[in-house]
């Protein structure tokens, strides 16, 4: 069939064989695009190739991107209430803050995995604006809580529609993109974290100048104005969310099959890009030894990145006493700007080596030195400047680790699994943070400073022992016998294997 049609130069040339040798070939289900070794059986056109992932580009990430900056900001915008006078109404008192803060992190954390496990049995393309739909209409009732428990009870319902969205998008762009690709693809959405503390900064400042909005007034109208955006932002997104390669109707036939077969083309034994759930290989997505590690790294990283959102327009405060209230919340706008660079700067790096595991391990020194600089200074401007060191290097994990994860295990069904266990680790973390900054602590907060120094420096020790046991572990497996290994197994066995499979190798 394919074998014997001549390849257009926008598709792939042929490679080893007539039967395996064109993308759509090697795109059609029950057909395998690697050897028995891992080797891709296809030679891909450059120049199509990079014209497929351009489309992809323009076409996916800039909905997904807008889903999660609302996303961000509808989980980080209690900051920017906070000092608005949230606490004062509702009545809060003593470590209550931080009691509204952890009902959210409980929901999240347990809903994690079973939410991605949905995503991939649903499909993305009608999973992520459900779920965006949802915590936009949380967000809005939000605005007209009126005591703890109802704040508390509206947290938890935004703890479970959040639980699908960060970890949902990196599983329906690992659909799309190469692991090379992956991590600077991840980052142009998770860029969106902390540009959200730096647009939320800004649009909570220049809400607060309203004098009402319907009936609501001060803090009020943070939640309310937010939140109507995302439930707009959501219902545009359900016409312009393409849930797989094979259905977008922007891709051409030749493009569609490219799209799938260069994804395929790295899954070792793998006979199709989408597989149904298998619970072998959603266990092999958990176990995983570098979805592990690297989960607990992300456990680290995000005590301080949750803690910095949460807490950053109360940090700004204590630097800068004296300011109004929309001043402080512009204080805070900057270093996530900073922080957006290096989340790009940090991927890019990525995409072009094909390397995470030394970039993780390299981002935990600015971190480090950071919170050294607000423990050993009380001075306003030296503590101010700390918070873009931090901001420079801890956002960038977001997207290097979920690309890491993604990198080093094979199925679909796996993948799905290793990154909801990474983001679910990473949420831990988020619980974490919200009890770092303790208002006991204030105005210096040694406790909640003195544990992200610790967070920081746990990670360049985990994070080079991981590259050190990936390259090790490597040069065992170049000595198996992958025919011996597979004699005997059926290809649903083989597929089961995932990570396991002799001829895998890991990608540091």
């Amino acid at each position: 069939m394919a074998g014997t049609e001549k390849p257009s130069h926008d598709a792939i040339e042929a490679a080893t064989d007539d039967a395996g040798g064109t993308t759509k070939y090697a795109a059609e289900r029950g057909q395998l695009a690697t050897d028995k070794y891992g080797h891709s059986t296809v030679v891909f056109d450059p120049a199509a190739e990079s014209r497929v992932r351009l489309k992809i580009d323009l076409f996916i990430v800039p909905t997904v991107s807008l889903l999660y900056l609302f996303c961000f900001i509808d989980r980080a915008n209690i900051g920017n209430a906070r000092i608005a006078g949230l606490e004062a109404d509702l009545g809060l008192a003593g470590n209550d803050y931080n009691v509204v803060l952890s009902v959210f992190y409980i929901s999240y954390i347990i809903f994690e995995i079973p939410s991605n496990v949905l995503c991939k049995w649903i499909g993305p393309g009608w999973f992520l604006p459900t779920l965006s739909l949802c915590f936009g209409i949380s967000s809005l009732g939000t605005a007209f809580v009126t005591t703890r428990a109802q704040i508390c009870g509206v947290r938890f319902l935004l703890g479970i529609f959040e639980a699908g969205m960060m970890p949902g998008i990196a599983y329906y762009l690992s659909r799309w993109y190469r692991r090379s690709e992956l991590a600077f693809r991840l980052s142009m959405y998770i860029v969106m974290a902390p540009l959200a503390g730096a647009f939320g900064g800004l649009l909570a400042s220049g809400i607060l100048t309203l004098s009402h909005f319907g009936g609501l007034h001060s803090w009020r109208m943070i939640f309310g104005i937010e939140g109507v955006i995302t439930i707009g932002l959501s219902l545009i997104s359900y016409f312009t969310l393409t849930d797989r390669p094979a259905t977008a109707r922007w891709l051409t036939e030749e493009e569609r099959a490219l799209a799938i077969a260069r994804v395929k083309s790295e899954r070792v034994g793998t006979t199709e890009v989408l597989d149904t759930l298998d619970k072998t290989k959603l266990t092999r997505g958990i176990v995983n030894p570098v979805t592990l590690s690297t989960a607990f790294i992300f456990l680290l990283n995000n005590v301080t990145v949750q803690g910095l959102a949460f807490f950053a327009p109360t940090i700004v405060k204590t630097i800068y006493p004296k300011e109004t209230t929309i001043t402080q919340q512009l204080y805070t706008v900057p270093p996530y700007v900073v922080g957006g660079f290096f989340v790009l700067l940090f991927s890019y790096i990525s995409w072009r080596v094909d390397k995470r595991e030394i970039l993780i391990a390299l981002s935990a020194p600015m971190v480090m030195v950071g919170y050294i600089m607000f423990l050993a200074s009380t001075n306003s401007q030296v503590r101010y400047g700390a918070t873009f060191l931090i901001a420079s290097s801890a956002f960038a994990l977001g997207s290097l680790t979920n690309a890491q994860v993604s990198a080093n295990v094979v199925s679909d069904t796996a993948r799905s699994s290793a990154i909801g266990t990474n983001v679910m680790f990473g949420n831990i973390g988020g619980l974490i943070s919200t009890w770092s900054f303790l208002s006991f602590d204030a105005p210096n907060y040694h406790i909640g400073n003195g544990l992200n120094l610790a967070t920081a420096s746990t990670t360049l020790v985990v994070a080079t022992a991981t590259l050190l046991w990936m390259n090790r572990d490597n040069k065992k497996r170049d000595n198996r016998s992958v025919e011996e290994e597979l004699t005997g197994l059926t290809q649903s066995q083989i597929q089961d294997l995932d990570w396991k499979h002799p001829a895998f190798r890991w990608r540091p």
